[in-house]
């Protein structure tokens, strides 16, 4: 499993989980980070937090530690 520190700008991934329990869980899983979804890193701030990522049509952005617990698999590059 990887997580999010292991992504660059503008590659791809699925979420294949949210460890953990308690309100950071809860928060992530309400705004859309559910197992199945692809997401998208857009970019990352200058000091490296937050970063931006793109899922289900929309942008989040999110502090890095609170991604800790989201698990990703990277997808096949698509042509």
């Amino acid at each position: 499993m990887m997580k999010f520190k292991d992504l660059k700008a503008g590659e791809r991934a699925v979420v294949v989980g949210v460890t953990g329990d308690g309100p950071v869980r809860k928060r992530l899983l309400d705004l859309g980070l559910t197992r199945g979804v692809e997401i998208v890193l857009v970019r990352v701030a200058p000091l490296g937090d937050p970063i931006e990522i793109e899922l289900r049509g929309f942008r989040l952005t999110v502090r890095k530690d609170e991604t800790d617990i989201v698990e990703l698999e990277r997808c096949e590059v698509r042509e």
